[in-house]
């Protein structure tokens, strides 16, 4: 029998070992297996990642590096170099000018002295643009200050970028033309501004003002087509209706002249009064042969002679009404076709004459609407004299520059590792 007093075996006691760091709880010992379970499995080992080996530098860096110094690093120092060695500098002339109508509303308003100062005409604005960038604006200049002169005072040996290469051809002054006068056009004020190079201000200034002065001219020269278009044909009608005039003052010369007659109507009521005089005539000479008849004989002398008298005032009657409107008398000498003729001639002067009015009143019109509505070339900035140079811009260039060639090498390296890549 087993003793009562014997004590069951004790259970092992935990390790004191050191606890881990931060509060954590150490791992347990693995429970022993109760009886008849086989033996325990082995632990696996933690798997721990490798090690990252240390970054050496590799042939497509050096690549990368060289490639930046040649294609971005050694171009931008040149340009450096060129732009602050080699470059000569420029002084810019600004002048800015507008085409401008002053037009008077009305005669009123003319009188009362008010006068209205209308927006500068799109089109003659459109006209002057094309004339500021057109060859024969180059060629005007050139002929009066020698452009080539001017623009070639920086050395083309030197700065051959920015100087112009003499003599050329009028085609390459005009790019240079456009290189070095700037134009702004702004449409909603119809405003005009240049911008003029040049390598000394004085030359600056001189091309600002031939600029101008050429712009005056050819806007001068608009108005005055556009006036002789306005007046061309009034002045035609006008010449037409006096050369009309003429003609039918001419006619009624030579109709008085050929017929010695100033004014036939008066003539006419001169011979009404003729025949009247001679009717009353008649009648007295008929009564006194009626009163000779009744109181003496027939071979009575008187009663002859008053009958040979009424035969003479018959006779007379008889001719005077021929040269009014008969037909027995000569028909250049009737004066119902003198009477014609000559008012054929009065209506035809007549007509003229409203014509020439009418011709007259339509020219001075257009002369004064031609008037009231003259162009000319306002100036809002005078042609300025620089004191400092402005151009060329060179941190603007040289910063664009790099800007270009470090995008344009970036955009080369990736497309050469991203072919690389995939093959």
């Amino acid at each position: 029998m087993q003793r009562s007093d014997e004590k069951s075996p004790a259970a092992p006691a935990p390790a004191n070992g050191p606890k881990p760091a931060g509060g954590q709880q150490a791992p347990q010992a693995p429970k022993p297996k109760a009886a008849g379970q086989g033996p325990a499995a082995p632990v696996a080992p933690a798997q721990v990642p490798p090690t990252v080996p240390r970054a050496t530098v590799r042939r497509r860096h050096i690549f990368a590096l060289f490639s930046f110094v040649l294609l971005v690093a050694i171009p931008t120092a040149i340009g450096a170099w060129y732009l602050w060695t080699r470059a000569a500098d420029q002084y810019a002339s600004y002048v800015g000018f507008s085409v401008r109508k002053e037009d008077t509303s009305s005669a009123i308003e003319l009188l009362g002295g008010i006068t209205e100062l209308s927006g500068s005409s799109s089109s003659d604005t459109d006209v002057l643009y094309k004339f500021l960038e057109s060859q024969r604006l180059v060629r005007i200049v050139d002929a009066e200050l020698d452009l080539r002169a001017i623009w070639s005072k920086a050395d083309p040996d030197i700065d051959p970028i920015f100087a112009y290469h003499p003599p050329g051809t009028i085609e390459d002054l005009l790019d240079y033309w456009e290189r070095m006068v700037n134009v702004h056009y702004d449409s909603a004020s119809g405003l005009l501004d240049l911008r003029v190079n040049a390598f000394t201000p004085e030359d600056a200034q001189a091309i600002a003002e031939a600029i101008f002065r050429e712009s005056t001219e050819m806007i001068n020269a608009l108005s005055s087509i556009a006036r002789e278009d306005t007046l061309r044909y009034t002045r035609e009608e006008l010449e037409v209706s006096v050369e009309r005039l003429k003609a039918a003052r001419t006619a009624m010369t030579k109709f008085r002249n050929d017929n010695r007659i100033v004014d036939p109507e008066a003539n006419i009521q001169t011979q009404v009064g003729l025949l009247g005089s001679l009717q009353a005539q008649l009648a007295e000479a008929l009564i006194d042969v009626d009163m000779l008849t009744g109181n003496s004989s027939t071979t009575d002398p008187r009663v002859e002679q008053q009958r040979r008298r009424v035969e003479v005032i018959e006779a007379r009657i008889a001719a005077e009404q021929d040269k009014l409107g008969g037909t027995g008398g000569d028909s250049d000498t009737v004066f119902a076709n003198i009477l014609s003729e000559y008012e054929g001639l009065a209506v035809d002067r007549q007509f003229a004459e409203e014509a020439y009015r009418s011709s007259l009143a339509a020219f001075d019109s257009a002369q004064a609407e031609a008037r009231r509505q003259s162009r000319y070339l306002a100036a809002h900035v005078e042609p300025t004299l620089a004191e400092a140079s402005e151009y060329p811009r060179r941190a603007l260039l040289l910063s664009l520059m790099s800007l270009f060639l470090f995008l344009f090498w970036s955009s080369l390296t990736l497309v050469f590792y991203a072919v690389k890549d995939r093959r």
